[in-house]
């Protein structure tokens, strides 16, 4: 019963989160691009390619999650795209000489510790919405066809 209020909640975060995302960083392609374009960890010839395919997949994820049958993908890959992110902000912060900064709007406002912290918020609501998700109950459950 829980499991019905939650995981809509946590799909709902993740929808506000990606298509916000997704939306700064196609509005500002070009600086999102260039700082992007800085990464040390990005090779130069894959900059414009990555910064296309980010806010693709973060609203290929929003197209899973808001599809009931694929929601279950749609939370896995929320919580590796999340994981991904953490992972290289981890790295950037900690041991890059130049920390380009290509989040836009609210979360660019974030010092970097903060980011991590949030997307490690993110990281854990995916899990438990993932553990919470019960597909079982959607099978047997004459109405979900």
């Amino acid at each position: 019963m829980l499991n019905k209020k939650i995981i809509p909640l946590v799909v709902a975060l993740f929808v506000l989160l990606f298509v916000y995302a997704a939306t700064n960083k196609l509005l500002d392609f070009y600086t999102f691009s260039f700082q992007l374009g800085k990464s040390p960890l990005i090779p130069q010839n894959l900059t414009k390619l990555t910064a296309l395919m980010i806010p693709i997949g973060e609203l290929l994820i929003v197209a899973l999650l808001i599809t009931e049958k694929l929601r279950l993908i749609g939370l896995f890959l929320s919580f590796f795209l999340m994981l991904l992110f953490t992972v290289y902000l981890y790295f950037i912060t900690r041991y890059s000489y130049y920390i380009p900064c290509s989040c836009g709007g609210i979360l660019g406002k974030m010092d970097w510790d903060t980011h991590i912290y949030f997307n490690i918020f993110f990281i854990l609501i995916s899990v438990i919405a993932i553990y919470m998700h019960n597909p079982k109950e959607k099978i047997t459950n004459k109405n979900y066809l």
